[in-house]
């Protein structure tokens, strides 16, 4: 018998690809479970089976950076903070941070079907009783217009937002004038795509003159100290925190004063959640 649950949750991550650096993802969480029938002519309770997934879920590689250990010029060592990863292809990246913001994958690459079929047999390692296979989907969600994915940190944050290379994989809306504007909706989002945004205040180094320019983020949070270094060109500074809320307003600011009119903004922070900020010029 198996048991089916689609959307039993959503797991944020950043992870970095071979081909374009460092990205935020976001994915849709379907699993199927096979086993035996019991007495109560269930396999498993309906409300038991989303909170035991998705516990596990949370404590594992929700809201860490995803590395593909195998990929070209990765190199993984440890540090003070824990672990330092460095990477030279497709660009020069550095993380510092303690061990549980990182899942590290013998991979040449991360595919969200490669993960599913990991974070699968991670669950199985104890499974439920009368649970004798588990299977995973990680899929993003589907819809038309804009999408970008970015990647950051909260420092303040009490949960697992607070380690520095996380991200999702968002929406967004833009109206002015009471009506929707896809082209400046997919200006933004081409101009958001895979780039890390980052508090003002975190910012310790910023080499603008060196051949190849520069950032350098660090802070210190519950869960330790977290430091990245990437390329200039890749990041955007934010004078504020970079939660959806200050992300929203920011943007609504920006297209605000670019355009002279009215502008409102629905920032997406993964999958069906975010802020909505609207700004006169």
């Amino acid at each position: 018998m198996t048991l089916f649950v689609n959307r039993l949750s959503q797991l944020d991550a950043s992870l970095w690809c071979p081909q374009r650096g460092l990205i935020g993802v976001s994915w849709y969480v379907d699993a199927e479970l096979d086993g035996e029938l019991g007495e109560d002519g269930m396999l498993f309770d309906f409300g038991e089976v989303k909170p035991w997934i998705k516990s596990r879920l949370d404590a594992g590689a929700d809201h860490t950076l995803l590395v593909p250990t195998r990929a070209p010029g990765i190199s993984v060592s440890e540090c003070s903070e824990g672990i330092c990863l460095r990477t030279s292809h497709p660009y020069s990246l550095e993380v510092r941070a303690p061990r549980q913001a990182f899942t590290l994958l013998p991979w040449a690459e991360v595919t969200p079907e490669r993960l599913a079929d990991f974070l699968a047999r991670e669950l199985m390692k104890r499974p439920p009783p009368r649970v004798s296979d588990i299977r995973l989907r990680l899929r993003a969600e589907v819809f038309d217009g804009a999408a970008y994915t970015y990647s950051h940190g909260l420092k303040h944050h009490a949960g697992n937002c607070q380690r520095i290379a996380h991200g999702h994989r968002s929406r967004l809306h833009i109206w002015q004038r009471g009506e929707r504007c896809p082209a400046l909706e997919t200006q933004w989002a081409r101009y958001l795509d895979d780039r890390y945004l980052v508090d003002a205040t975190d910012v310790i180094d910023q080499a603008e003159f060196e051949i190849s320019p520069s950032l350098t983020s660090r802070y210190r949070a519950e869960q330790g100290r977290f430091q990245l270094r990437l390329p200039l060109e890749r990041c955007i500074v934010l004078d504020s925190p970079t939660t959806v809320e200050h992300i929203a307003e920011w943007l609504a600011r920006q297209i605000a004063g670019q355009t002279g009119l009215s502008t409102r903004v629905q920032a997406f922070e993964g999958i069906d959640k975010g802020a909505i900020a609207e700004v006169r010029p």
